[in-house]
């Protein structure tokens, strides 16, 4: 929306330390980023380091989708290009930030596309080493405009949760987003390479159940998430943002 600009985001990263300056504020995509400071008519790093000192302090992995423009013209074409998204990350690792990092895969790209991806993941970690996880994240078809496409199989989803792992061989974690694969498929990924199944989602926003996730009503408790670690042998740890 129009009046969420640079300076609203400043402000209200200023009033949320002010309030509860034990907070972390990982907020915003490059998605985002790019619409805004274009808006302010100021540049990438102008814009990231005002809003550093406003008190953002970490950037999620959202908006990559699939890089490689023949795919993301088709997907995203209202976004920021893929190498505006690479680019705005390495800034925000230049200033000393960390960041996440995501995939889109099982859609009309190809595996060509899917490497591509990751190539350019490796190549810019490689540079700055400012990302912490990566997140492949599995499409879902229902109600959006690729709905007649099938859906990836579970085979398909721990071949690339696994390749993932090793191609990426710069990234400390690999994270599964439970509620769009299931607590037991992301049980099983434990087992594939990925070492991060993410924490106790309130689905308030529904935008997992709307996509078709597996999980209807994605909640899990403490207590639910260290059993089923447990479970295939892992040793459950807590994590902060960082």
């Amino acid at each position: 929306l129009p009046q969420y600009d640079l300076k609203f985001y400043a402000d209200l990263f200023r009033a949320i330390k002010a309030h509860r300056p034990d907070l972390h504020i990982k907020a915003l995509t490059p998605v985002e980023f790019h619409y805004i400071f274009k808006k302010a008519k100021v540049s990438y790093k102008e814009g990231l380091e005002i809003l550093k000192e406003a008190g953002l302090e970490s950037i999620p992995g959202g908006g990559a989708e699939i890089f490689h423009p023949e795919i993301r013209d088709q997907i995203a074409g209202g976004k920021c290009s893929g190498d505006e998204w690479l680019e705005i990350h390495k800034i925000w690792h230049e200033l000393g930030g960390r960041s996440n990092a995501t995939m889109l895969y099982g859609h009309i790209e190809s595996n060509y596309h899917r490497v591509h991806h990751l190539d350019l993941l490796r190549q810019l970690q490689d540079e700055t080493g400012g990302f912490q996880t990566f997140i492949p994240l599995k499409f879902r078809n229902q109600d959006n405009q690729l709905s007649h496409l099938p859906e990836t199989s579970v085979i398909e989803d721990l071949r690339t949760y696994a390749i993932s792992r090793i191609y990426l061989d710069n990234f400390d974690h690999i994270k599964a987003y439970w509620p769009m694969i299931s607590r037991e498929i992301a049980q099983l990924s434990l087992k594939f390479g990925l070492d991060d199944i993410d924490g106790t989602i309130d689905d308030t926003t529904k935008i997992y159940s709307m996509a078709g996730s597996e999980e209807q009503t994605p909640t899990l408790s403490t207590k639910d998430l260290v059993k089923l670690i447990k479970a295939v042998d892992m040793k459950p740890i807590e994590r902060d943002t960082l």
